[in-house]
């Protein structure tokens, strides 16, 4: 029995084999959560690479390894007995292009455009923000305030728009509710490598927005860089340095538009300081780890006091004067922080996985108290039309913090780009916002009802939101070709989820968009796109007001649903030379169905919504856009937008506050003949006025239409110093440059201030906006 014990005990022995070894990549490093599976039994590699298993003996034992990125390896071994150490090589899969040079324009196979950061440089921007600016020249984009960043897009409201840095969503502040007080957007134009927008149709990785996405990637410089830039109205310092391995760029910029002000019809004392500082960092120890630090530091100070105003409008035959002497003073202060940190694990060169970690803190104040004494007179028969007085009164403050957490996953194979995430967002909100507007003519006070003396607007809020939003997409961009490899095609398809605790409600987009190149001209790119998409609400949407006794409280609405929106798009592009010279034409079509919609208003740019889904509508529309070499080295273009939009609510169908039924857009570089140091840039806009109401009236039947808005920018540079081909020089550029800005000094309408006299008649009276300015600019480029 003893005898038989022991010979089963070796016999045992002898079946099993104890596997164990290291597994790496041809340069020797060890490849970490590498899979091996043999006998039905499954081990990972340990971060140093190394596993170990017990298996059964047999007369072969198929071993196989395996990891995302590589190709999968099979050993085979022969009758293993005892302890078996294997090393094993993985190699990378043959799924990448080499480096190659491309010259020329990216053919779009999807609904990103990819906008040149070449024509950055030339754009004039009153406001100093060049990349809004850039995209508000675009084709299906409108705006109506040279002061202001924001845009509007096929119908959408400013908030309708995503905006992305390096794959962070960034946000701006609540309060603004004019284009003076907005400052510097947190786009930092110095930084910027890449910049992608979408007019729609966009991929499900970009967020719950129903209008348009703007991916900006900064840039990573390999050597010492630095641009210093100073004007009349800004001051501006980048410095970027790098290697191989590492790369960090800093940037400072000042701006002051006081003397920009200063040519609006209200006179005054105007002192808005505005500050930003960005940091960009990118650290790269080995080929499997990077590590990448964004921070911004943004403070938009705002001081007003304004003396008077005087203001004639009308027509020809029927002129009226307004004027105003102005007591009181406006202190705004926007402070706004993000900072972002992203640990991204290379498995390959085809596959990472990234986990991020960001926050963003606002800190707002708005405070005035002015007072106007004004008089409105028919010029022709120096008739007092309107005797008053008003006050205007304010103190909202706001608080607001948004943290986030994001692990993405990347992966490449011959014809599919894999992608997907998920989020986790925690958002805190505290608003205390009192304001109020009395107005007081021929004496009496309005309005005025006999018995009692009432404000005739005034607001209170006193709120707090704290919720968590859990967000997650899925999308694969497919490239393949017909059976006789001659029609190319690039689908793209993806889905997106996310839920909000404050509502309760669970959203699910899906989204597709296909571009084809045909078979009879590899010039011509077809493009289509639709997908279900929403609007989120996250704070301007929510609050929805109720007025008692004259007062009106805004409370947060905890029963709203997010707006919707489908988009139907077909898109043709035509690549062609004409003279010698890369063009590109572009035509776009798109309809979209509007549903679950939040009634709103826009006084200057200060979107106000009515907190309930109580409409719907539509949106229909063509762009069109020829780009290109107009002139030799030189990029210009010329777009062409139509459109209509409805909104169905309370058995009326209006336009949309949005409205813009045409808009035309030109942008044009020169040199002068001879020489390619002076460089002139020439930018135009003429677009139909949008639609408005009486105020405190927003859910009226915008019956009136402001005038088209008409602009001229014009600016020209000379560069003195060129040593661009001579690296050992330490100063590669000079430029000094003019602008002319509104070069025709055309009278564009803002929005309105409405009189009211005692027989309760309005007038609308128009707020001008800039009027012709100079600006002086020098550039050093090192």
């Amino acid at each position: 029995m003893i005898a038989l014990l022991f010979a089963s005990v070796f016999q045992l022995q002898a079946q099993s084999v104890s596997l164990h070894g290291k597994i790496t990549d041809i340069n020797g490093k060890p490849i970490e959560f590498a899979s091996i599976s043999s006998q039905g039994k499954l081990t990972f590699s340990s971060l140093k690479g190394e596993f170990s298993m017990t298996l059964q003996s047999a007369d072969s034992v198929v071993v196989k390894f395996s990891m995302i990125g590589y190709k999968t390896k099979t050993r085979i071994l022969r009758r293993p007995k005892g302890t078996q150490r294997l090393m094993v090589t993985l190699l990378e899969e043959e799924n990448t292009l080499e480096t190659v040079d491309v010259k020329g324009q990216r053919i779009q196979t999807g609904q990103n455009q990819q906008l040149r950061k070449e024509d950055l440089k030339q754009i004039n921007a009153a406001n100093g923000n060049g990349v809004e600016r850039f995209v508000q020249l675009q084709a299906g984009v409108s705006t109506h305030s040279e002061l202001s960043s924001q845009y509007n897009v096929r119908g959408g409201a400013f908030d309708e728009n995503s905006v992305y840095i390096n794959g962070n969503e960034v946000y701006r502040p609540f309060l603004v509710r004019s284009g003076q007080q907005e400052g510097l957007s947190v786009i930092n134009p110095h930084m910027v490598d890449n910049i992608d927008f979408s007019t729609g149709g966009f991929a499900a990785k970009y967020g719950d927005r129903m209008s348009s996405s703007l991916d900006i990637t900064y840039k990573q410089p390999k050597r010492f860089e630095a641009t210093v830039a100073a004007s009349l109205m800004s001051a501006d310092v980048y410095i970027g340095f790098g290697h191989q391995n590492f790369s960090w760029t800093n940037s400072f910029r000042y701006k002051s538009t006081a003397n920009l002000l200063g040519s609006l019809e209200t006179s005054g004392e105007y002192k808005p300081k505005f500050l930003d500082y960005q940091t960009y960092l990118h650290y790269a120890p080995n080929q499997r780890w990077t590590v990448d630090v964004i921070g911004n530091i943004n403070q938009n100070r705002f001081d007003f006091y304004p003396e008077s105003r005087e203001t004639s409008f009308g027509t020809s035959q029927n002129v009226k004067s307004f004027r105003v002497y102005f007591d009181g003073q406006e202190k705004d202060l926007f402070k706004t922080y993000f900072a972002s940190a992203t640990l991204t694990r290379h498995f390959s060169k085809n596959t990472r996985l990234s986990l991020t970690a960001s926050a963003f803190k606002t800190n707002e104040r708005e405070q005035y108290d002015i007072q106007g004494q004004y008089w409105l007179t028919q010029t022709e028969t120096s008739r007092r039309l309107g005797v008053g007085t008003y006050f205007e009164h304010a103190r909202n403050y706001l608080k607001a913090q948004v943290k986030a957490v994001k692990l993405m996953l990347q992966h490449k194979t011959a014809k599919h780009h894999f992608e997907g995430a998920i989020y986790f967002k925690k958002e805190r909100i505290e608003e205390h916002s009192n304001e109020y507007e009395m107005r007081d003519s021929s004496g009496y006070s309005i309005p005025h009802t006999g018995k009692d003396l009432n404000l005739i607007y005034a607001l209170r809020a006193q709120n707090k939101m704290t919720s968590d939003r859990f967000e997650s997409y899925l999308q694969d961009t497919w490239h393949f070709t017909s059976a006789g490899e001659h029609t190319h095609f690039t689908l793209n398809y993806g889905i997106r989820m996310s839920h909000w605790s404050f509502n309760k409600e669970t959203i699910v987009s899906p989204r597709l968009s296909l571009g084809i190149i045909p078979p009879f001209n590899n010039h011509v790119t077809l493009r289509f796109a639709t997908g279900l998409y929403y609007q989120a609400p996250f704070f301007k949407e929510l609050r929805d007001t109720t007025t008692v006794n004259h007062i009106t409280v805004a409370r947060l609405n905890d029963k709203i649903r997010s707006q919707r929106s489908i988009h139907f798009i077909a898109g043709f592009d035509y690549h062609f030379m004409m003279n010698k010279r890369p063009f590109k034409f572009t035509a776009e079509a798109y309809y979209k169905i509007l549903n679950n919609l939040i009634p709103y208003s826009i006084n200057n740019v200060k979107v106000i919504y009515h907190g309930t889904n109580s409409a719907t509508g539509h949106a229909t529309g063509l762009d069109l856009k020829l780009y290109g070499e107009f002139v030799p080295n030189t990029n210009s273009w010329i777009s062409l937008s139509l459109m209509n939009t409805k909104m169905h609510l309370h058995h009326a169908s209006i336009p949309l506050p949005t409205d813009q039924r045409y808009a035309l857009n030109m942008f044009f570089t020169d040199y002068f003949p001879g020489t390619d140091k002076w460089k002139v840039a020439l930018a135009m806009s003429y677009a139909d006025g949008l639609p408005f109401s009486t105020p405190h009236n927003e859910l009226g039947r915008n019956s009136f239409r402001a005038p088209a808005y008409k602009r001229v920018d014009l600016g020209m540079s000379y560069r003195l110093l060129d040593n661009t081909k001579q690296e050992s020089k330490l100063i590669k550029n000079i430029w000094l440059g003019m602008e002319c800005l509104n070069l025709f000094g055309i009278s564009n309408v803002n929005s309105y201030y409405w009189i009211t006299d005692v027989t309760n008649v309005q007038y609308a009276v128009p707020n001008y906006l800039t009027g012709r300015m100079l600006n002086a600019r020098l550039t050093v480029d090192f």
